[in-house]
């Protein structure tokens, strides 16, 4: 999973992060060059991201930076169209409220959530960002609406965005779901800390304590590099192993299954598969079923290269119809008389006995043919 847990020293962390990118985008832009700060803004955003994009797993320096980072950055993006620009904050709010509902209804529809918790894919942390850079947006927008057009005040507007953000809370715990309450929460955190920078920051003649945006930027600086090194030694802020989205990059979650490794009732490659009735085709045999394998000799029938009944090997005489009345070396085990042995005709190899076996002019041994054979002549 590429996000940290959300714990309490989330939410603290979150609200330092917002109070000083405030700070320090109101003192770059303000005190220094609102054009260069701009510039050096998006680079340190853009080597920030890069280095969480990078990273296959959650960890604490990459992503956290990610977050400061966004936090400045996101805060020039609002001051530009309100300073550069001229567009009130009212039209910058209205403008990327629209950009993370947009977001958010496409990062829905893509990916079926918008839990942080299933950020294991980097389409999925895209989205992700970009709903962090709009509400960093959308929030300093809130804040300065609040505090300039409603004229709240810093102060004022920091306690109404903090009582704002209990019914989240409120909601969560009366069972309502939890990423719709995670994201309200979220949106909200921003302004609550852009609306405390600015209190301390601003002069106070415009509703500020005068204490100056470098000052500000300094402290702010301070206690966030100190929770980051709290979080990265203690490793608070580590995923529960609990968690569904727990597996990195290339390991599928419990009860997926994972390449090369058969399911249930699935054999693996080269292995013989049990035959479908359906297709028609036969497959090896199940030996569950009493069949038998391939190269095993069913009943009846002989195995491979051993002779077939009535079949004898080469070299055995057969029986040839040609050479009728020749003997031939009969098949005892079909049952055949020899083949010279045909009842409808006399074996003429035996003695010739009884009535009718003196032919025509057949003149055997000791036959007589037909008629009186005395010569009666004179001599």
């Amino acid at each position: 999973m590429k996000v940290p847990a959300v714990k309490p020293y989330f939410w603290v962390v979150k609200l330092l992060t917002t109070a000083m990118g405030e700070a320090v985008s109101d003192y770059l832009v303000n005190d220094v060059n609102k054009y260069l700060a701009v510039v050096v803004g998006f680079i340190l955003f853009a080597i920030a991201i890069t280095w969480q994009f990078r990273t296959p797993t959650y960890r604490t320096w990459p992503y956290w930076s990610a977050v400061a980072m966004v936090a400045v950055f996101g805060t020039m993006c609002a001051d530009v169209m309100h300073i550069v620009l001229g567009l009130p904050y009212t039209v910058s709010a209205t403008f990327y409220a629209i950009c993370l509902i947009v977001t958010f209804v496409v990062w829905h529809r893509s990916e079926g959530t918008l839990d942080i918790h299933s950020i294991v894919t980097r389409r999925r942390e895209v989205f992700y960002w970009l709903a962090v850079i709009f509400t960093f947006a959308m929030g300093t927008a809130l804040g300065d609406l609040f505090a300039t057009t409603f004229h709240l005040g810093y102060l004022s507007s920091a306690f109404v965005f903090a009582a704002l953000i209990c019914v989240p809370l409120i909601a969560w715990r009366l069972g309502v779901n939890p990423v719709l309450t995670f994201w309200v929460a979220y949106i909200l955190t921003r302004p609550i800390g852009a609306s405390f920078a600015d209190f301390f920051g601003m002069p106070k003649d415009i509703s500020g304590a005068g204490y100056g945006h470098g000052a500000v930027s300094v402290v702010t600086l301070i206690l966030v590099l100190a929770s980051f090194i709290y979080m990265s030694r203690t490793g608070i802020d580590q995923p529960e192993p609990a968690s569904p989205a727990q597996p990195p990059y290339g390991h599928p979650s419990y009860g997926q299954p994972q390449y090369g490794q058969p399911q249930y009732a699935q054999p693996a490659y080269g292995q013989p598969q049990y035959g479908d009735p359906r297709q028609g085709q036969p497959q090896y045999g199940d030996p569950r079923q009493g069949q038998p394998q391939y190269g095993q000799q069913q009943y009846g029938q002989p195995a491979y290269g051993q002779p077939q009944y009535g079949q004898p090997e080469y070299g055995q005489p057969q029986y040839d119809p040609s050479q009728y009345g020749q003997p031939r070396n009969a098949d005892p085990r079909q049952g055949q008389q020899p083949p010279y042995a045909d009842p409808r005709y006399p074996d003429p190899r035996q003695e010739n006995q009884g009535y009718g076996n003196q032919g025509y002019g057949n003149h055997g041994q000791g036959d007589q043919g037909y008629g009186d054979q005395r010569d009666y002549r004179q001599p």
